[in-house]
């Protein structure tokens, strides 16, 4: 019982210096020069939406999922109902992935399908905690060459992406799990900031709101489709 109870006393200590040690790397990120340049990434990336252009976003491992959370909270919503935004995770499509990896290159995986989806004004945002990723490197110089916008997503210093990077949110620490937790909190007000700029544009009518016109126009809705659960209910 004694050594549980130590086990235990060990663990929260742990746990305090972790939390210790998330909060001082926020205050460094409070302070620091990624606030201002958080809203250059958001003014990107609205431009490019209001353009009718695709945010991109990718990563590996941990920041694969980072990219498919990005993706997922502005294609569904964040906080605001409203029409789904055009952003696209390069990580989330196994045969793509496999089908190029295994055929050509995992170096390039994410470079082919920016070649596919973007387009001069769409913008490429890159997550790797080190910076340094060859697959998102490689993306970034193919999505410069197409005049396609860059936002890099790093830990400290940057990498390889510093370089390449229109805009870089470099997060005050090299220690990978700080750095993503630093993410978070980051890309969680981006989402939150440009949902709230395209909402504030679709409510007054000057984003989004075209007249269809042809076969999606005169589409019907079918009387027997279910109806959708309310989002709470989900």
């Amino acid at each position: 019982m004694r050594e549980q109870r130590n086990s235990a006393i060990k663990g929260t200590d742990m746990l305090i210096q972790h939390l210790e040690a998330s909060r001082a790397a926020m205050d460094r990120l409070i302070s620091s020069h990624v606030v201002s340049e958080v809203d250059r990434a958001i003014g990107l990336i609205t431009a490019a939406l209001r353009g009718g252009h695709a945010l991109l976003v990718c990563g590996n491992g941990g920041s694969a999922a980072d990219a498919m959370h990005i993706a997922g909270e502005l294609v569904g919503r964040f906080l605001r109902e409203r029409r789904a935004i055009n952003c696209i995770c390069l990580a989330s499509n196994p045969a793509v992935l496999t089908a190029w990896a295994n055929d050509y290159s995992y170096d390039t995986v994410f470079a082919r399908q920016v070649e596919g989806y973007g387009s001069a004004g769409s913008v490429l945002l890159g997550v790797s905690t080190s910076g340094n990723s060859v697959n998102v490197v490689r993306a970034f110089e193919v999505a410069r060459e197409m005049g396609v916008g860059t936002i890099a997503m790093t830990g400290a210093g940057g990498g390889r992406l510093a370089g390449l990077a229109d805009v870089l949110l470099a997060m005050p620490s090299q220690e990978t799990p700080i750095v993503q937790q630093l993410h978070v909190c980051i890309y969680h007000h981006m989402c939150e900031q440009i949902e709230e700029s395209l909402a504030t544009d679709m409510s007054n009518g000057s984003w989004g709101t075209q007249p269809e016109t042809g076969e999606r126009a005169e589409r019907k809705p079918n009387p027997e489709a279910p109806s959708r659960a309310p989002l709470a209910s989900r």
